[in-house]
């Protein structure tokens, strides 16, 4: 761990709580490939100092700091670690896109960057919350609908109505078992950043992702000077993004990012998901033309 690593650690707890920045202790179910990352949970700080739960956020995040932090990489956010019973449905999900974003806007190579992501997501959610309490006290008439209808279509056919880069997904069949369905998004990407406003302009542009029950993600970068970056999320389906980043690296698949959806059927599927959201990640590689003939081969002599 480098010594300005160490020295970041101890004044964000030093100014925001003891318990802000703790150590997260890797177990062998964990990602492969991560014995030169420095694994933390990041309690972020509330909103609001008064003790009403709403107003604040409860949100914990994982991340990785690369050994070549702050040098010349950032900390990777790589999920939701956990929320407080009382958070509003979303909260974490909006949370980690908050910080994602805030850490991507102020990270400079050579200069350590949590505190100032941390106030600019500070700043980021209040805005959000004001924006949210601002069309909650709009009158429920204002907005007929056919102007609904035409908001709508506009989300979807129109990439401009997001600052996010929109990605050209290749879209999976959907996978279907026990009323849960599965659908997987994969796009090229060529940078970590990329892989990011790829998922979240998914997430803005499109309400039922948006809604949907879980969004798992993985994806894989070669850099320049034969630099490689990986990484996943869960969101929620614990083990889930591991388990597709892991397919990844056996498919030696690159420079792309895949994002599973799961709209949850109302009957647990047990350890039985984890092979429909590879299916689901697997046949989107196919279509998209990512996996050759003898890799599909091979798959067929196995079967299922």
């Amino acid at each position: 761990m480098s010594e300005e690593l160490l020295d970041e650690i101890e004044a964000i707890n030093s100014i925001y709580g003891d318990d802000t920045l703790t150590p997260y202790p890797l177990s062998s179910s964990d990602t492969p490939n991560t014995s030169n990352l420095e694994t933390y949970i990041l309690r972020l700080p509330p909103l609001d100092p008064s003790p009403n739960p709403e107003s604040s956020s409860s949100s914990s995040l994982r991340l990785h700091f690369p050994a070549a932090y702050p040098a010349a990489a950032p900390p990777a956010v790589v999920g939701t670690h956990s929320s407080s019973g009382g958070s509003k449905r979303g909260a974490a999900a909006r949370d980690l896109q908050l910080f994602r974003g805030a850490v991507a806007a102020v990270y400079a190579p050579g200069q350590v960057c949590l505190f100032d992501a941390l106030e600019r997501f500070k700043e980021d959610a209040a805005a959000s919350a004001a924006a949210v309490h601002h069309r909650d006290d709009e009158d429920e008439d204002a907005v007929t609908e056919e102007e609904e209808e035409q908001q709508s279509a506009a989300i979807h056919d129109d990439e401009n109505e997001t600052d996010e880069e929109a990605a050209a997904w290749v879209i999976s069949d959907p996978v279907v078992e026990l009323k849960s369905t599965f659908v997987a998004r994969c796009a090229a990407a060529s940078s970590p950043a990329q892989a990011a406003r790829y998922i979240r302009h998914l997430l803005a542009s499109d309400r039922r992702v948006r809604g949907a029950t879980h969004n798992m993600t993985a994806w894989r970068i070669r850099g320049a000077g034969g630099a490689t970056f990986q990484d996943c999320d869960d969101d929620g389906e614990t083990a889930a993004g591991g388990r597709l980043l892991h397919l990844m690296q056996l498919m030696d698949l690159w420079d792309t990012v895949v994002v599973v959806t799961r709209w949850y059927g109302g009957q647990k599927l047990g350890p039985r998901r984890f092979a429909l959201i590879n299916a689901a990640a697997r046949d989107a590689f196919v279509k998209a033309g990512l996996v050759g003939d003898s890799a599909a081969a091979k798959r067929k002599g196995h079967g299922k």
